[in-house]
């Protein structure tokens, strides 16, 4: 099938190799966003110390899980609403201070947390948090598709999702060695914030918002995102373009009329409720299920991030070649296989030999990220070009993460009142669902494709 081209390079996006620029931005990116993983991961690896530690001073153990679940909830619910308001913000003002300030936020209440006594100030810490963490990747969005090329989107969307996962998978693995010689959770905390401030300072050195301060033109732009016309994909550049008079309104309007970014909108509810679930109650689970210690629970919990991210990039490159459609049909199969082994993890007796629960997770991480990474990555981009990229991320990240803060106190109710294994199996029904809204949008994403693209 071969689609027909409606693009063509304007003044300004004249076309262009990769260039040892082009190359640089991915790594700052990259290995910026990785850096954000440190001090959001954090939380989650000492998860089972800090319970003892609550305990150890008064309080009892399931309390203090449930105090630390409803903790990472409004953390959830604070990076869902920050995701809508830095997206636009990106759009209006820039990607770069908001991937930097981000850093520098979360780097601040990091240290608040590990210097907190106790509650309410752990969670006044964590919201914190996670409302700075929400501007970091609306804004590694924003200067993404100021840098690149639409027909790259996949792939390079599918590098820089990498960060999350391998950041995470690496957070992970160097906190849990940390632990495993006896280090203390503040200390973890204290290292975190250390990682994150050299990598901020060395992306405010050299990152840059757009390739023209490099000298270099504008990327093509996609012609079928929703704010495209013939005057703004044919004869507009990307710096004429957000030189326009811009509101929220006018960023929000085409998004919300669109049946197919709904669509995406519910397909990241279900993907982030599940993403959450798994990062925040990973090494719980290993600790109390499978008797794993603290330090072996937090490395065996980076293979879930880590094969995912093997996944993320098969899942961009093939994009690319398989286009829109394609995205969808691997959601589709990701999320309905993704069910099938939460199912089987609800059957495995408690400690048991731990490799299977373990393979399970893992190999839940490999088919549901590598999908879930296309809603606020190559889908953004294709939905809100340059004008409206982080605003497009930050709605469909927003939206997906008002079912990340089901995670937290819910996931940590069900789990002390009913059990890991009835726990695995609301998230199974949970990835069914997701699963046959993106059959919903392969259907419809398929008629628009012949309708417009007039593909035969």
């Amino acid at each position: 099938m071969q689609a027909k081209d409606l693009s063509g390079p304007t003044n300004n996006q004249q076309k262009q190799g990769i260039t040892r620029w082009h190359v640089a931005t991915i790594a700052l990116l990259a290995f910026g966003y990785a850096g954000y993983y440190f001090c959001r991961s954090d939380l989650a690896v000492v998860m089972p110390d800090l319970i003892r530690e609550l305990a150890a001073h008064g309080m009892k153990a399931s309390e203090a899980e449930m105090r630390l679940g409803v903790a990472a909830s409004f953390g959830a619910a604070a990076y869902a609403v920050g995701k809508f308001l830095s997206g636009t913000l990106a759009d209006l003002f820039g990607g770069r201070r908001n991937f930097l300030g981000g850093m520098a936020g979360s780097i601040f209440f990091t240290v608040l947390f590990l210097i907190s006594g106790g509650f309410p100030l752990f969670t006044i810490a964590w919201i914190g948090n996670r409302l700075f963490q929400s501007t970091g990747w609306v804004g590694l969005v924003k200067v993404s598709s100021r840098w690149f090329s639409y027909k790259t989107y996949g792939t390079v969307m599918a590098i820089l999702s990498l960060s999350f996962l391998f950041g995470d998978a690496g957070a992970r693995w160097f906190m849990g060695t940390l632990m495993a010689h006896g280090v203390g959770w503040r200390w973890v905390f204290i290292s975190s914030a250390c990682v994150l401030g050299v990598l901020a300072v060395v992306n405010f050195i050299f990152l840059r918002e757009t390739p023209i301060e490099r000298g270099l033109s504008d990327p093509e732009v996609n012609p079928l995102n929703v704010y495209a016309t013939d005057s703004e994909t044919k004869s507009e550049g990307v710096v004429e373009a957000v030189k326009r008079n811009e509101n929220l309104w006018t960023l929000l309007k085409p998004l919300f009329a669109s049946y197919p970014f709904w669509l995406v909108c519910l397909l990241s509810l279900g993907t982030t409720l599940l993403r959450e679930t798994f990062n925040l109650w990973i090494p719980t689970y290993y600790v109390q299920f499978a008797g794993l210690t603290s330090g072996q629970a937090a490395s065996n919990s980076a293979l879930f991030p880590l094969f995912g991210g093997v996944a993320v990039l098969i899942a961009g490159v093939l994009s690319d070649r398989l286009g829109l459609n394609g995205r969808n049909l691997v959601l589709f199969f990701g999320m309905a296989l993704s069910g099938v082994c939460l199912i089987g993890i609800s059957m495995i007796p408690a400690h048991s030999n731990p490799l299977l629960p373990i393979a399970l997770v893992t190999l839940v991480g490999f088919l549901m990220l590598g999908p879930y990474s296309y809603l606020a990555g190559a889908m953004s981009l294709d939905f809100g070009g340059t004008r409206g990229s982080a605003t497009a991320a930050g709605v469909i990240d927003g939206v997906g993460y008002f079912g990340g803060i089901l995670s937290g106190g819910t996931v940590a109710g069900i789990a002390v009142k009913e059990g890991w294994a009835r726990t695995f199996i609301y998230l199974a029904v949970a990835a069914f669902l997701t699963a046959a809204v993106a059959m919903v949008l392969a259907i419809r994403q398929r008629k628009v494709a012949v309708k417009i693209l007039h593909v035969e």
